[in-house]
């Protein structure tokens, strides 16, 4: 997830806390108005602005991206330690209603069920206990327990209640690491899936002796070529015959023919720009596209590959005379790929036909 939309969850979460503070303040003054809450108008009053005033500060600090220099951006613990602190002060000043909203307590912890650490989850339903505990031993000393039989078993209902939830709490986290750790193997088999899926793609698609596409992946991509093209762009195309292949075949063997055919693979690498296609169309064939390119450049790319070819020396073999003749035709708006490859094609027969080494273009036989 993105910064952006962490924040608008963090922010979310604290709408939800602070809506159940607006709940919390009605039945405070409920109680006041009702007579279970002893104190002051004031007193009630600038308890209800204290609270208002955090509320406020939390959400600045929230809404100004601060809380993202802290290491638990949600600020969980601190959220819950404020929470629990208001709630303890408001059952000090309850005396027949502390039961009804001892419930304050179990929304508040259950606020950091999932975010709390297991002993920072511990450490908060052990502060709820002993605040609780404290106020009513505070008022009994002070002999102030109405009833001190239902207050013992309001502190016998609480720690239940509490160990109910640390054991819950544990089980939840407990489960959210499995599910975590299980999201990340999945993640990681998916990393592994794509890695194999983009090989068996290049496999696909690439010619094993020489590393250039196939033809049909050549096919493809050409095809997408011209169904992206403009009206006033125009693309070169080019088949490339390695002239006497068979010959060096039947002298020096088939590794030399491969290794001829790595050679020139490697010389068209450098020869050509990037966005330019090469792929090997089959046997000692060769197919080029040049995007965006008129007949003078498709020309000068083609002879500056025959020239680079016919100086290739290749290493431990004595294989000399290496040459090449190449096929050009243009491709405009509205071609068929199938008739620029036939248009090619006889181009690149005229040339074996004229002596091979040479680019003859299909537009000169048209011209002639």
């Amino acid at each position: 997830m993105t910064h952006n939309a962490i924040q608008r969850l963090l922010l979310k979460r604290f709408a939800l806390a602070a809506a159940t503070y607006g709940l919390a303040l009605l039945l405070l003054w409920l109680a006041y108005f009702t007579g279970h809450y002893e104190d002051s108008l004031t007193g009630v009053a600038v308890g209800s602005a204290l609270v208002v005033i955090s509320q406020a500060t939390l959400f600045a600090v929230f809404f100004s991206g601060a809380n993202l220099r802290f290491s638990d951006p949600s600020l969980t613990e601190a959220q819950v330690l404020l929470g629990l602190g208001w709630q303890t002060w408001l059952i000090a000043h309850l005396q027949e209603a502390r039961g009804e909203f001892l419930v304050f307590y179990v929304l508040i912890l259950l606020f950091g069920l999932f975010h709390l650490s297991r002993r920072a989850f511990v450490r908060c339903a052990m502060l709820v206990f002993f605040s609780f505990c404290a106020i009513t031993l505070w008022d009994g000393y002070h002999f102030r327990l109405h009833d001190p039989a239902l207050s013992a078993l309001q502190a016998c209902i609480l720690l239940i209640v509490l160990a109910w939830l640390v054991i819950y709490a544990r089980f939840v986290q407990t489960s959210r690491q499995r599910m975590r750790q299980r999201r990340f193997a999945l993640q990681a088999h998916q990393d592994t899936l794509r890695g194999m899926m983009r090989q068996l793609e290049d496999l696909v698609a690439t010619d094993e002796l020489t590393g250039l596409f196939n033809r049909r992946h050549f096919l493809r991509l050409a095809t997408r070529e011209l169904n992206a093209m403009e009206a006033d762009v125009v693309h070169g195309l080019a088949l490339i015959d390695l002239d006497h292949f068979k010959r060096i075949n039947d002298l020096h063997g088939h590794a030399a023919g491969d290794q001829v055919l790595q050679a020139f693979a490697g010389v068209a690498g450098a020869c050509l720009r990037d966005g330019d296609v090469l792929a090997r169309y089959g046997g000692e064939e060769f197919v080029v596209l040049l995007p965006d390119c008129n007949a003078e450049r498709l020309t000068a790319c083609c002879e500056r590959l025959r020239i680079a070819f016919t100086d290739v020396e290749l290493v431990g073999l004595n294989v000399k005379n290496l040459s090449l003749s190449a096929g050009m035709t243009l491709l405009e708006l509205g071609d068929d790929l199938d008739d620029a490859l036939q248009r090619a094609d006889q181009a690149l027969y005229r040339a074996k036909r004229d002596g091979r080494n040479r680019c003859a273009a299909a537009w000169e036989n048209v011209d002639a």
